[in-house]
């Protein structure tokens, strides 16, 4: 029986590099000179001028090869404070790490984190700002934790009559729509909105639709403005220049990520403490041992790794074309259940992390009862139908 679904297993991932390397007639996608918001200065400069700002930002926040940090000083813009997501202000902080406030010695500035014991953004914390601007580079991910920062920075700034201005940036992630909508009990800070995994916004139509949808604490409305990408719409290409974090170091993670992130709630490992995190799949019980990896502690990236120390064996997806892979556009469920049929642990899997990866608790039971991908993907067609329509009225950009 593990020989069987060993094979099948393979069966699922030369079947899956085939499709993915077979779909699209343009495997560079849409050729175009897209340009964040944030390099659009002659827009909200002036908008800026006179008035003393708060910025959040990381180590994406760049406009070619500069800061935002630095053009905004370097243009006589009052920078009063900085604020930082999860992994922190450069970027340099392990996944899940509490952050606390310090202050900048580059720009003797206090830098605030909302990743710390507190994630919200408090009246203290705005008492000196007149605009806060917000430019982070996202991935299109409802469990990626930047959007649910960008909600308590919506709803502090509205609770204190701040106006913030989003630069927009593209979303690599950005052509398809796919995964379960969350539902309201099952809701985190890996998931704050009822919208599917994969949610097909760039972060400036996602900001709109929060403000918009009235899903701010007491139904509060932020005055929001958005500079907007030029040349980009959801068919665009657009290569990240910066990792959006210490785990996704280039497009194949960012576009595997949607997929490969349910095994965080799971016995399995990603590569979290390797040097491919979200490229390799793995466990120590993993019936083929043909591949095999040992997740480390590594501060920058991963303190305490799922299985560290630990031989896994598993499945190394490094190979698979990042091109084809933006072309597929759907999570891919085969890898998933056939981990969970190989290790043959029941129940035991997952762990009560899944549940608010998923957004239910629907995932786990169906793929305890046996239910293959199709079905399941059936299964969120409903809920996916009409989180399209809410989405459709917040697009800045032509869509896919």
């Amino acid at each position: 029986m593990k020989n069987f679904i060993r094979n099948i297993i393979k069966i699922y991932t030369l079947t899956f590099i085939i499709l993915v390397s077979s779909c699209c007639s343009d495997p560079q996608g849409k050729e175009t000179d897209v340009t964040p918001g944030a390099y659009q200065t002659r827009e909200y400069i002036p908008y800026l001028s006179n008035k003393r700002i708060g910025v959040v930002v990381n180590q994406t926040s760049m406009i070619e090869n500069v800061h935002l940090v630095d053009t905004l000083i370097s243009s006589g813009i009052n920078v009063v404070k900085i604020f930082s997501p999860e992994h922190g202000f450069k970027g340099d902080k392990s996944d899940g790490e509490i952050i606390e406030d310090e202050n900048s010695e580059e720009y003797n500035i206090p830098v605030i984190s909302l990743y710390g014991n507190d994630k919200m953004l408090n009246a203290h914390d705005v008492r000196d700002i007149d605009i806060m601007v917000f430019d982070i580079q996202d991935v299109g991910v409802r469990f990626y934790t930047y959007i649910s920062t960008l909600h308590y920075v919506l709803e502090g700034c509205a609770q204190n009559n701040i106006p913030v201005l989003v630069l927009d940036r593209p979303n690599p992630n950005r052509q398809y729509i796919d995964g379960p909508v969350l539902k309201k009990e099952f809701s985190s800070f890996i998931g704050m909105h009822p919208v599917p995994v994969v949610y097909g916004m760039t972060i400036g139509e996602y900001a709109g639709m929060i403000n918009g949808e009235l899903w701010l604490k007491d139904s509060l409305q932020c005055k929001l403005e958005i500079v907007k990408c030029e040349n980009y719409d959801h068919s665009s290409y657009y290569d990240l220049p910066v990792n959006p974090s210490p785990n996704l170091r280039n497009i194949t993670a960012i576009y595997l990520y949607p997929s490969l992130a349910f095994f965080e709630g799971t016995v399995v490992s990603v590569g979290r403490g390797t040097k491919f995190p979200f490229l390799v799949i793995g466990h120590p019980d993993y019936t083929d041992t043909t591949f095999s990896f040992i997740p480390q502690s590594d501060p920058e990236a991963s303190l305490h790794p799922k299985l560290k120390g630990q031989k896994c064996y598993g499945i190394n997806l490094q190979g698979i074309n990042a091109d084809s892979l933006r072309c597929n556009g759907r999570i891919e469920l085969s890898y998933l259940i056939s981990f969970y049929n190989d290790l043959n642990l029941g129940d035991e899997f997952f762990t009560d992390y899944f549940t608010l990866l998923a957004g239910n608790n629907e995932l786990s039971n169906q793929i305890i009862e046996g239910k293959t991908a199709e079905e399941i993907k059936e299964s969120w067609q409903k809920d996916l139908e009409k989180y399209k329509i809410i989405r459709a009225k917040y697009l800045l950009y032509p869509d896919f």
